[in-house]
């Protein structure tokens, strides 16, 4: 009965998520979640040996988890891969909308009052999401050519000497509550491991706020090169969540990693085994939204344009006295943060220093690739960013940010935090004045040329929620390499909103993207060594996974927050392609 259940559901999720904008699709798709939970609770608490019980929840997962993303990148490529002048209008009208509400938003009311402002800003979300709407409406064909998700395609996708681990959080169901609110208890976590042949497998990992609030020690150690503790938290976190699953893998090097919650914002490289190694030592991994990316990777795509690099932006000047005054005060963490009137008032104050080691970075990997554009300066605009179409390679070089929770956090140095150019502890927390930043994808973004002389919104800066409209469809591989760009607000069962939401709406095939703030000189010398191996013919994955143990091999530097911060989300094949053992 659950089985035929589940398949309704999925037929109708089908329809629902065919039209309409984002947003109506997450307010559908939490009307189901519920479903999630007694599906995964009957398994692991009434029948935990039974095949079919463990099939059904596995499955389940593959199908819902991430599944609005989904929706919005196959309508958005669907576009992409056709292109008729009709389809590129309805494009661009969304484009344009959601540029305006990047700049209404972020730059505050101005010259309009507080109501006039929020209700200009809700005329542009309206129509926003009209345009998403008839995307939606334009890409039915494609939808209705998608491969079913199945938990036999899906196996079938992954290679003989992988395993995708598939982590999930649920709430435990108890049927006999007396009343709907008391029958589910707190979140819990759960891994499913598949592999090509065989048996799925499954580990309960425990109570969800434990693992979340451990994970959060380890965040904060991980950013800290001066913390000698890592190594204990990293240890700990891997007994809660990884240590488990160890038994499971003992004959395999390469993991498919599809996480969960507060585990999307950990590199799983970092962590520390029973013999105190560093699961980089092992293991080979790639990140997944859903192991039904590996159906998606499948899709030939084709590239319209030679290599792009972007670095070494001149973010242009500002009165001496108020940078010098900023970096004065952001050597380090403040004691308390410090108010601000607006999100305008805080970026007025927000300081983008040189990053010298990118310039580096972007000669040398500009003559790695072959046929590469370069741009760098005034060039390494946001306007020609805009403007490129489906590079085969897009690498940029810069600062990036996410706005943690309202709070301005100064996430852009790449430089050592003992550097004269550290403003990266700037902290400035924004007061409700009617411009509060509530969507996501306008709390992350990147720095570009001209970025302290606009205002957000304006040319030198770059939301996430504009990012989405960047052609990548046919660019095998995008590399942030800025701080902080895969991190975002976490959101249980749909992934991170931030740069890696965006990235993946915008159609790259592989993204590589930090989790803290990064060395601008040791940042130089990763991408460096990554793209050199790349040159070489090794798998995206594997290369950055050697380009990590050179520098972890010397050992001044064998903090994780020297090597681990780049992680690499999508396929893991070299360049041609090939995914080589």
């Amino acid at each position: 009965m659950r089985t035929r259940a589940t398949a309704i559901v999925e037929r109708n999720l089908k329809l629902n998520l065919a039209i309409g904008s984002e947003r109506q699709k997450l307010a559908y798709l939490a009307t189901i979640s519920k479903q999630t939970d007694q599906t995964i609770s009957l398994h692991l608490l009434y029948a935990r040996h039974d095949p079919a019980a463990r099939n059904m929840a596995a499955t389940l997962i593959l199908q819902r988890k991430g599944r609005a993303l989904d929706a919005a990148s196959e309508s958005l490529n669907a576009l992409r891969s056709r292109f008729n002048n009709e389809d590129r209008a309805a494009l661009d009208k969304l484009i344009d909308a959601r540029s305006q509400i990047a700049r209404l938003i972020l730059d505050g009311p101005q010259r309009m009052n507080a109501e006039r402002h929020r209700e200009r800003v809700k005329t542009l979300e309206d129509q926003a999401e009209k345009f998403e709407a008839e995307i939606s409406r334009r890409s039915d064909e494609f939808r209705a050519q998608s491969l079913p998700v199945t938990l036999e395609a899906v196996r079938a996708a992954i290679p003989d000497d992988a395993a995708l681990i598939e982590f999930a959080s649920y709430r435990p169901l108890n049927p006999k509550a007396a009343k709907e609110d008391d029958a589910f208890s707190q979140p819990r976590y759960v891994a499913y491991i598949l592999r090509r042949r065989g048996e799925i497998e499954w580990k309960e990992l425990g109570d969800a706020k434990a693992i979340d609030e451990a994970i959060a020690r380890l965040r904060k150690a991980l950013r800290d090169p001066k913390r000698k503790d890592v190594k204990n938290l990293a240890r700990s976190v891997d007994g809660m969540v990884f240590q488990p699953l160890r038994p499971l893998l003992v004959d395999l090097t390469r993991l498919l990693i599809s996480p969960e919650g507060a585990l999307n914002l950990i590199p799983f490289e970092a962590l520390v085994d029973e013999r105190g190694r560093y699961l980089v030592e092992r293991y080979s991994i790639s990140y997944l939204s859903s192991g039904r990316d590996l159906l998606r990777l499948q899709m030939a795509r084709k590239s319209k344009s030679g290599p792009l690099v972007i670095a070494d932006p001149d973010f242009g000047g500002r009165r001496k006295v108020e940078a010098a005054r900023l970096l004065k005060q952001t050597k380090g963490p403040p004691e308390k943060p410090v108010r601000e009137e607006s999100p305008a008032t805080a970026f007025s104050k927000y300081y983008f220093p040189a990053l010298p080691y990118t310039a580096e970075e972007g000669k040398a990997i500009g003559a790695l690739l072959p046929g590469a554009t370069l741009l760098t300066k005034r060039r390494a605009s946001k306007e020609a960013l805009l403007q490129s179409q489906s590079p085969a390679i897009l690498h940029i070089a810069t600062h990036g940010f996410f706005l943690e929770n309202l709070n301005l956090t100064s996430t852009g140095e790449r430089s050592p935090r003992k550097s004269s150019h550290d403003a990266s502890r700037l902290l400035k927390q924004v007061e409700k004045d009617g411009s509060r930043i509530e969507n996501p994808l306008l709390r992350a973004g990147l720095a570009l040329a001209g970025a302290n002389e606009q205002k957000v919104g304006g040319d030198g800066i770059l939301t996430a929620l504009e990012m989405t409209g960047l052609n990548l469809w046919g660019t095998k591989l995008m590399t942030l390499s800025a701080c902080d760009t895969g991190v975002g607000e976490v959101r249980n069962g749909d992934g991170v909103y931030g740069l890696r939401r965006a990235l993946a709406l915008a159609g790259a095939e592989t993204q590589v993207m930090s989790l803290w703030a990064v060395s601008d000189r040791w940042t130089r010398e990763l991408m460096v060594a990554y793209y050199w191996r790349l040159r070489q013919g090794q798998g995206r994955g594997a290369a950055l996974r050697q380009a990590q143990l050179v520098i972890f091999k010397d050992m001044k530097l064998r903090h994780p927050y020297y090597w681990a911060s780049f992680i690499l989300s999508g396929e893991w094949a070299n360049l041609e392609g090939e995914r080589k053992k």
